[in-house]
């Protein structure tokens, strides 16, 4: 598919100039090999009646080239071209003898014939397709450029000599090197010796005789080809540094409940590579696991905060401030009607098995987990969006299911149509006081329409005030646009997820239903102040895309994330107390940390280590409320093993993500130290994702000693 993809970039190239020369010299080559083929087989292929065998393509081409009056003129440029293309193509497919090189430029004019290097008697050549140039259109040169593809796999073909090196082999390109087509197509830029200037297109259509036979590539680099036609997109943002609370006492940042990083984590390593550190959030990780957090006991008070102070495992001279909030949990029977809209990219490029495929399975699941009540809608986009299945209540859960079932891929992207198409047919069936999400499925290749992160930015902001919720879901390698799937999410009131296996569609759509489609609260931000008297630096772990300025906490216009029934929110700070051998940053010279703000203004709270504020808003509300916690000494633990189970295992998942992406912080830290951590705080494990989370530590650990 990755294939396709080229070419219908490719399609949409401008054609350069038409080059007479070029043409006149490649209508030569063709003509002459064709006429020596003719007139110097005498019993070829074992035929005993003295003809060469041919297909009736080569009967008619025969008298018609023969014709003096054609040569030269418009006619035969348009004839012959085409025509001998289609030839080659059928004398290999005929299996027809292999022209002798010296025969060939024996046969051509002296001016041809002192452009053909010197040759081995016997040497075997064969007619390479070449990518056609001057007026060819765009689908002509696509169609020329996936032959060339396909040649990799055939033998015989040939790469000019040393005295060749002034013309652009095509298929060399594309066939010895362990690159990408589209790379291999880029080094046709490079103007040629003695051709400066030449449009690349135009290098590419000079004749190519005289090919030498090339070998086939080796597997190592088949394996390198396939690697470097992956284009996933990850968000690009450096790990939170530390900062002195003398000078910066305040952190705020953005609520995360996605849980997309994990996943692709667990893929890439599953799959025998480390992942890319910039696909590592360890927010996310962290916020995978369900956690046993105390919980609020009515929803007129949404959220709970547990704070936990405890000694850091991977660095003795500092601690950790862990805090775990748990979201109020909606009872199955009070769940509110769901106006639900499957927007499902169905482009060619998601005809793989772990694209569409896994898709439609993973939503036959979320169907079985509705009420009869509840409505979907599916709307399809591929070039053009279209709706296949207006608002249908899942009493007629058949219908909704043969319309999953029905789902063909074919066609470029046009998500900006297909996002403007499902947000127009969730309005259209509105539940007031229900649910009402858009649920975006895509390996997340936007390339047609309006497909700039910043423009499909724009469209959801806009949607997003009809109060209409948006949930995003990744599907399969190669072109995952994970940093648009990040912008949609926290742009739209959304969430991301990566479905990698149908055991993640399980979790993500049934076992964490509520979480993932009921939220009870919308901008929520978190903001901690730590006292300058008891901690000198801190350092938030993860986060770093979720980060907001200071002044956003109390602008209610800022949007910040959201939090669905049940769902739990773990941060973890990195402090270092006041006169640690650990604090990295000197004493202030003009200006003594006791003078800071949060330390003079009551004496009170002079013993307490941080203040913790949350702001959010309940469901179709414009105004936030403030939730706070003090944090003191009564919040610590003398020993990491004093502090609860759960907290331990999400500290263990906080170093791997940490040592995943590199973050200096965690490198004396092992492997093996995060893997014994989490097994001895594994605890309840009923679905065995903590199993499994130890299985990813020794698999990081042994790809890691390559």
């Amino acid at each position: 598919m990755t294939v396709d993809k080229e070419l219908e970039k490719l399609s949409r190239l401008p054609p350069p100039a038409p080059d007479p020369e070029a043409r006149s010299r490649a209508l030569a080559a063709a003509m002459q090999a064709f006429d020596t083929a003719e007139n110097n087989a005498t019993v070829p292929q074992g035929n005993t009646k003295g003809w060469r065998q041919s297909s009736i393509i080569n009967w008619i081409w025969s008298p018609v080239m023969n014709k003096k009056f054609l040569a030269g003129s418009a006619l035969a440029t348009l004839l012959v071209i085409p025509a001998a293309g289609y030839l080659a193509i059928e004398l290999t497919r005929n299996g027809s003898p292999i022209v002798d090189q010296t025969e060939i430029a024996g046969n051509l004019s002296k001016s041809e014939a002192s452009k053909q290097p010197a040759a081995t008697a016997g040497q075997p050549v064969a007619v390479a397709p070449q990518i056609p140039a001057g007026n060819d259109s765009p689908a002509e040169q696509s169609v020329a450029v996936a032959q060339a593809l396909q040649d990799k796999e055939a033998p015989a073909l040939a790469k000019p000599d040393a005295s060749q090196t002034s013309e652009f082999d095509a298929n060399a390109a594309l066939t010895n090197k362990p690159e990408s087509s589209a790379a291999a197509l880029g080094a046709a830029k490079r103007s040629a010796p003695g051709a400066p200037g030449i449009a690349p297109q135009q290098q590419l259509a000079e004749p190519m005789a005289a090919i030498a036979p090339s070998p086939a590539p080796p597997a190592e680099g088949r394996v390198q080809m396939q690697l470097d036609l992956n284009r996933e997109r990850f968000a690009n943002a450096a790990a939170n540094p530390i900062k002195s609370v003398a000078t910066d006492p305040v952190s705020t940042f953005s609520a995360d409940v996605d849980s997309a990083s994990y996943a692709f984590v667990r893929r890439s390593l599953t799959g025998g590579a480390m992942p890319d550190p910039q696909s590592v959030r360890v927010e996310e990780m962290i916020n995978y696991f369900p956690y046993d957090w105390p919980g609020p006991d009515k929803a007129d008070q949404p959220f709970k905060a547990t704070v936990t102070v405890m000694p850091t495992p991977w660095n003795h001279d500092t601690e950790l401030m862990h805090v775990a909030i748990k979201g109020y949990d909606i009872a199955p029977a009070t769940t509110p009607h769901a106006n639900l809209v499957f927007l499902i990219d169905v482009s060619g490029s998601m005809d793989e098995p772990d694209k569409l495929p896994l898709l439609k399975s993973a939503f036959r699941l979320l169907v079985n987990k509705l009420k009869a009540d509840d409505t979907v809608s599916i709307v399809t986009y591929a070039g053009n969006a279209g709706t296949v299945l207006t608002p249908t209540r899942v009493a007629e859960k058949s219908k909704i299911l043969s319309a999953i079932d029905r789902l063909e891929p074919g066609g470029s992207t046009g998500g900006a149509e297909g996002i403007e198409a499902a947000y127009d047919l969730a309005k259209q069936g509105f539940v007031k006081d229900g649910v009402n999400r858009v649920m975006l499925a895509t390996d997340g290749d936007f390339n047609v329409g309006p497909s700039s992160d910043q423009d499909l930015k724009r469209i959801i902001e806009e949607r997003r005030k009809d109060g209409i919720f948006l949930t995003v879901l990744g599907f399969g390698r190669g072109n995952l646009n994970d940093s648009l799937m990040q912008t949609l999410a926290q742009n739209g009131n959304g969430s991301a997820a990566y479905i990698d296996t149908l055991a993640e569609a399980q979790k993500t759509l049934v076992e964490e239903a509520g979480s993932t489609l009921f939220p009870i609260a919308s901008d929520v931000k978190f903001q901690v102040e730590f006292n300058p008297e008891r901690i000198a630096e801190y350092r938030l772990i993860g986060y770093e895309t979720r980060a907001l300025k200071r002044e956003d906490f109390n602008n209610d216009r800022v949007d910040a994330g959201d939090i669905g029934s049940g769902h739990s929110v773990t941060a973890i700070y990195e402090i270092t107390p006041k006169g640690s051998p650990a604090v990295m940053n000197d004493d202030l010279r003009y200006g003594a940390a006791d003078k800071a703000p949060a330390a003079a203004a009551d004496s009170a709270h002079r013993g307490e280590l941080a203040f913790v504020k949350m702001r959010y808003k309940k469901p179709g509300e414009d105004k936030s409320a403030l939730i706070t916690t003090p944090v003191d000494d009564n919040n610590a633990v003398a020993t990491l093993d004093a502090a609860p189970q759960d907290v331990r295992f999400s500290v263990a998942v906080a170093a791997f993500g940490q040592k995943l992406s590199h973050v200096a912080a965690v490198d004396t830290y092992s492997y093996q130290a995060i893997a014994d951590l989490a097994a001895a705080s594994r605890g309840t494990d009923a679905f065995g994702y903590r199993s499994d989370f130890l299985g990813l530590v020794r698999l990081a650990d042994g790809l890691g000693q390559r």
